[in-house]
């Protein structure tokens, strides 16, 4: 299958192992020489599609967000914390995540993309504990708490924001927003 944006190089130095990154809008495909157009065209195909499944994991769309949220307030909150969108922002430099329970929007900030997925699903949790709880008081993060990885998802922010040289929100590492 031809792809517009694929370059695939062949090396003759390479012997068994094939490997796939993102170059700007294409996508490089890096495969030993020996292989036959056939073998070529096969592992461009399988190297594409785990490249951009993997893009999709770690960079979902606003849809993908807004089902994550629904099944993490599901398994988390049981169910009492409905978001009517969950979006990514560009605009959020200074904090993680904000939430307006009046429209119970949830908004994200870009910086979030690509990291593990368990650090996203801290933040979606402590948004998603606004829509019920508006301030940071025990009870809120007694809710956020439920989440198991809460307290490593917060150690990585931090440490993220550290190495970064930013300042965490509110110059504490326990509040997203």
């Amino acid at each position: 299958m031809a792809r517009a944006n694929v370059e695939v190089r062949r090396s003759k130095r390479r012997r068994r192992t094939v490997s796939a990154y993102r170059d700007g809008d294409r996508i490089v495909v890096l495969v030993p020489a020996s292989l036959s157009a056939k073998e070529e065209a096969e592992w461009v195909d399988s190297m594409v599609a785990r490249l951009e499944r993997q893009e999709r994991r770690l960079k979902p769309s606003d849809e993908d967000l807004l089902k994550r949220a629904l099944s993490l307030s599901d398994r988390y909150f049981g169910g009492i914390a409905i978001p009517e969108s969950v979006r990514w922002v560009g605009n959020q430099n200074a904090r993680w995540g904000s939430c307006t329970p009046g429209d119970r929007t949830i908004r994200l900030s870009e910086r979030l993309q690509g990291m593990p997925s368990w650090v996203l699903d801290y933040v979606l949790v402590h948004e998603l504990a606004h829509l019920f709880e508006p301030s940071h008081d025990a009870r809120f993060w007694g809710w956020v708490d439920r989440f198991p990885q809460a307290e490593r998802a917060k150690g990585y922010l931090l440490g993220w924001s550290a190495a970064a040289k930013i300042e965490p929100p509110h110059g504490e590492g326990d509040e997203l927003d």
